[in-house]
Formats: C-alpha cells, sequence, structure tokens
C-alpha cells in the first residue's frame, strides 16, 4: 500500500500491530471500535464512525424526564418486578396493537435489559423446550452477537443468506433445515441488520407456516421498529403497520429495541413480547431445569431471574411515558428518525460515484430502502480486505463476513454517526481511495 494516505500510515499500522488483531477486516463490532478509538487518539484525526449501530440522535425527551421524575420519587432504592411494571406492560401490549395490530395480553409483555438480554433469555428457554432441540435457525445476515451468545451457553445454530432465497424459494429453504428436527427456534431480523432487507408479508406467512408445521418458535428482532421509511408506519392504530410474523403464527417471541426508535440506547432496555398462546404453552421437557412446565413462567421466574434481578427502575418509567406518547398520537417517533434514511440515500451516492458498489441492492423485487445500513463493496476486493484498506483511509466499517452473509465481497455501513458537515470528508476519502486502487 502507498504510505500517502489520509490517515498516518505509521501510526494506523503500529496501533494495529498493538490491538493483537489477526486480521482487522475479520474483527468484531467492539473489537474495530477500540482500535479506530486508540487510532483517532493517536493522531488526532476524526474518522467517518460507520461500524457501530450507535443512535445518532438526542434521546427521547419525554423519557429522559420520566425517568428523572421517577428517580426523584427514590424508585433508585427499590428493585423492580421481574416482570415489570404495570404501566410499562400495559403500554407495551398497547404499543404492539397499534403498530403492528396484533393482542398481546400485558403478562407476555416484559422489559429486558435491552433487546440482547431478552434474545439472550430466549435462547436459554426455548432451547429446552424439547430435549432433542438445542440448535437456532438464522435467517441470515444477521446480528453477530446472537451468534456469540449461543456460543457461550453451548448451544449449535444452522444459518442461510436469505437473498437468493426471497419470495417462493424460502419454503423450500426452511423446509430443508426445519424437516431435520433439531431446531427450536427461527430468529431473523426486519428491517434487516445488515442488509436492510424487509420480509414482505408473503414470505412472512411462509416463514409462519413451515414454522408451525414442524412445532418451532419464530422470533423477531425488531429493533429497527417502523423504520422502513418507503411506507408511513408512525401513525397508531392506522394501517399499514410494521409488518411482523405475528400475524400468521401463535408462537413467537417479538424484540422491540428502544435503542434506535427511541434513541434511548443507553439505559439498556428492550421489550420481549411473547404471544399468549406460547406464553400459557406448557412443555413437559422445561421441567428438567425449571419449577414448572409453562414457558411464560419459567422464562421470568426461571431464566430471566437467573439473569438480573429486573429491568433498570427508572428506565422502565422512561420507557413507559415514551410508549404512552406514543400510543396517544403525541410523539411521531419514526418522523424522528427518518433523518437516517436521508443520510443513507446522499452516503450511498458517494460511495458510488467512486467505483464502490451496493451490495445488497434489492429488496425481492423493488430496490433497497434507504435506512440504518447499507453495504457496500469494491471491485477485487473482499469485505475483510477492503475494511483492511478502509482504516488508513479515515473509513471504519465491518466485514459482512461476520454476519454470516454469503457475500464475502462485502462491508456493512452504518449511517447514524456520521454527521452531515462530514459528507465533505467522506468524499474526499472515498476519491482518495478509488484513485489509489483503480489504477
Amino acid at each position: 500500500m502507498d504510505k500517502a494516505t489520509p490517515i498516518d500510515f505509521e501510526i494506523v499500522s503500529q496501533k494495529i500491530q498493538e490491538s493483537g488483531l489477526k486480521e482487522v477486516g475479520t474483527a468484531t463490532i467492539r473489537e474495530i471500535k477500540k482500535l479506530v478509538d486508540t487510532i483517532e487518539k493517536a493522531t488526532g484525526e476524526k474518522y467517518i464512525r460507520m461500524e457501530m449501530g450507535i443512535p445518532g440522535l438526542p434521546p427521547t425527551q419525554v423519557g429522559v424526564q420520566a425517568e428523572i421524575d421517577a428517580l426523584k420519587k427514590g424508585v433508585a432504592a427499590i428493585y423492580p418486578d421481574i416482570h415489570g411494571i404495570p404501566p410499562l406492560k400495559t403500554e407495551i401490549s398497547k404499543f404492539v396493537k397499534n403498530f403492528i395490530d396484533i393482542e398481546v395480553s400485558p403478562e407476555g409483555c416484559i422489559p429486558t435489559v435491552g433487546s440482547m438480554q431478552g434474545a439472550f433469555a430466549a435462547f436459554l428457554t426455548i432451547n429446552r423446550i424439547y430435549k432433542e432441540r438445542q440448535k437456532v435457525l438464522f435467517i441470515d445476515p444477521g446480528f453477530p452477537v446472537h451468534k456469540q451468545q449461543l456460543q457461550v451457553i453451548g448451544y449449535g445454530w444452522e444459518s442461510f443468506d436469505v437473498y437468493n432465497f426471497r419470495g417462493d424459494k424460502l419454503r423450500e429453504k426452511l423446509e430443508f433445515y426445519l424437516s431435520k428436527g433439531d431446531i427450536s427456534s427461527i430468529l431473523y431480523s426486519n428491517p434487516n441488520n445488515p442488509s436492510w432487507i424487509c420480509f414482505t408479508d408473503k414470505e412472512l406467512k411462509i416463514i409462519a407456516e413451515v414454522a408451525k408445521k414442524y412445532h418451532v418458535v419464530v422470533m423477531e428482532d425488531l429493533a429497527y421498529f417502523a423504520m422502513d421509511f418507503r411506507k408511513d408506519l408512525g401513525t397508531p392504530a392506522q394501517p399499514p403497520f410494521q409488518p411482523s410474523v405475528a400475524k400468521y403464527t401463535d408462537d413467537y417471541i417479538l424484540f422491540i429495541s428502544s435503542s434506535k426508535a427511541f434513541s434511548y440506547a443507553g439505559q439498556r432496555i428492550g421489550m420481549m413480547v411473547i404471544s399468549d398462546h406460547l406464553f400459557k404453552s406448557e412443555f413437559p421437557d422445561l421441567l428438567r431445569y425449571y419449577k414448572t412446565s409453562q414457558l411464560g413462567y419459567s422464562m421470568i421466574f426461571g431464566t430471566l431471574y437467573a439473569l438480573s434481578s429486573g429491568t433498570s427502575h427508572s428506565a422502565q418509567y422512561a420507557l413507559a411515558a415514551i410508549l404512552k406518547a406514543a400510543n396517544n398520537g403525541e410523539l411521531d417517533f419514526v418522523e424522528n428518525v427518518k433523518i437516517y434514511g436521508k443520510k443513507a440515500h446522499v452516503m450511498k451516492k458517494l460511495f458510488t460515484d467512486n467505483g464502490f458498489k451496493i451490495v445488497y441492492d434489492m429488496d425481492d423485487d423493488e430496490p433497497i430502502a434507504d435506512g440504518f445500513y447499507f453495504t457496500f463493496s469494491y471491485p477485487g476486493m473482499t469485505g475483510a480486505e477492503l475494511l483492511s484498506k478502509l482504516i488508513y483511509f479515515g473509513i471504519s466499517a465491518i466485514s459482512l463476513a461476520i454476519t454470516g452473509s454469503d457475500r464475502i465481497e462485502g462491508v456493512r455501513a452504518c449511517v447514524s454517526l456520521v454527521k452531515e458537515s462530514q459528507f465533505g470528508d467522506l468524499e474526499h476519502r472515498l476519491k482518495a481511495f478509488n484513485e489509489h486502487y483503480s489504477k
């Protein structure tokens, strides 16, 4: 590599060596973050930070005020109920009715320490409902940490990149995996991290039908709730609604994050929504680990209790206030986050104008939406190679190789932390990269 790079070549090389990373291009999200933090500190140069899905907007103020009020009332001294405070459970139930158009009783609406704790608890519990099933099927690409969670607790998984199995092709692919008889559950994100594809209602119905055939629980990660900006999903109790498998099956768990839609990531509070049917279902094999065979009770007083004595008390009041404002039509949370789509539109053009290509460019039969993430590649390079070179040009992201994607040439970019004032720097660095590697 030519050492005349926008970020000091020698310092970048030194910090990479000191990091102990065998290969920058296959590093985890947090490893990339730590590396770039050290380079920025050593050089004084600001990177175009696209590696982490961190909200780039202020937290929803109605939540901040409600949390302050709760703290002043002394809730910090009191353990919250493991299953959540009643006002929050009620508002979660109303929220899924208003924005997904599904009925779930407050009993099955449970606050968790972010969606990640919800997923971890679900993996622990659902992989125990049938003693012969201890695998999760990931419809990839997906969030890398979910597989890390399974690795930590010793459960297995299967996965496939869904991009070439959209529409009717999805049924046969699901049949192939579920017919083996060792899959307990399916997990996917919608909109998808990292590709930003969005499943159609037809595809969600297919997932539900095949899962029901093989008695498999469907787990839907709605971290980017209502953020398919091609549709107006932000009006309570009016269609269109956030698409969900919950419309087509009785056995589902939804993970709804407060991090992106409400910019409330720092307080680590999410929602796990268990369907009424699944919550009440009895699975005798659960008695190997829990006092009861009922799924809902085992999830809350078995698994969640072992992980944490409840979710932050004050943050529960914050989320209850946010959801109440959204349910009452006083908070248009979707309008507040549309800036992500606008930034993605500009940034994608900067990449394609300078020799890059969008990797996941179609969403079934229409162009991919502009949203929180997009994916890109550069001719002749794998994603790992590309990322390793971009670090020297002041641009950070993650390789699709760690997301379960078959597109080894790809890199995932998150738009949230890139300020519009940085677009000029981004364009300059992309031009420099293209001039260097197009020779």
